[in-house]
């Protein structure tokens, strides 16, 4: 149930950095880092205590960025993002609720998916882009071309994530099916505690030149 706006944008970036902060004063120059690099969405990630602090401050020091919220996992986590201004929301799975909680807060969504079962589930819900996850575990491309088969003509789209590589990525964004792709390889924990932003913004800028 993405709307056309975000469809657009993620057909134009291709690439999708999943970030996890701790530190929401760390936001800014991450966010400004990224955008050095070429990379104009992000999916931060709901696994720290402060994530919706941080979203709400990357929003605000960099308006150019398209910010989504990743591991949305309750109702009221869906309302939370949509509150704290993010501009979609993924989750690893598909929890009907949750989709459900996502209709009735108008947030744009995108449910996890790793079988048929999945894929069908999200259909009845609307939504025709879907995260693929986790990736690298679940057979990788060959997996995703087997379970994504039966439903081409439905014009599913979807977003790997987990066990992608700068090396593997090119042959995700060749795949037909495959509407971006999500790098949490581009700005590791570590690297943003460290505040290695130069190292960052190398990492977008070799992701962004796939595209």
């Amino acid at each position: 149930m993405f709307t056309p706006e975000i469809v657009s944008a993620l057909e134009e970036a291709r690439i999708v950095a999943v970030l996890t902060l701790e530190d929401p004063a760390l936001a800014p120059d991450l966010g400004r880092a990224l955008l050095a690099g070429g990379v104009r969405v992000v999916e931060l990630t709901l696994r720290t205590d402060r994530a919706l602090e941080s979203l709400v401050a990357m929003r605000s020091a960099c308006p150019d960025l398209i910010i989504g919220a990743g591991t949305v996992l309750t109702p009221d986590q869906v309302r939370a993002v949509k509150a704290a201004g993010a501009a979609f929301g993924v989750a690893p799975g598909c929890n009907p609720r949750i989709l459900s909680a996502a209709v009735a807060a108008g947030l744009p969504f995108a449910p996890g998916v790793c079988t048929p079962t999945d894929i069908e589930q999200a259909l009845e819900a609307g939504c025709t882009e879907m995260k693929f996850f986790p990736a690298g575990t679940s057979g990788g491309l060959p997996h995703l071309r087997a379970i994504a088969a039966p439903f081409a003509h439905r014009r599913v789209r979807f977003i790997p994530l987990g066990g992608l590589t700068l090396e593997n990525a090119p042959d995700y964004l060749r795949e037909p099916s495959v509407l971006a792709l999500g790098g949490s390889w581009i700005a590791p924990a570590k690297t943003v505690a460290a505040k290695d932003w130069s190292t960052i913004e190398a990492n977008a800028r070799a992701a962004a030149n796939l595209v």
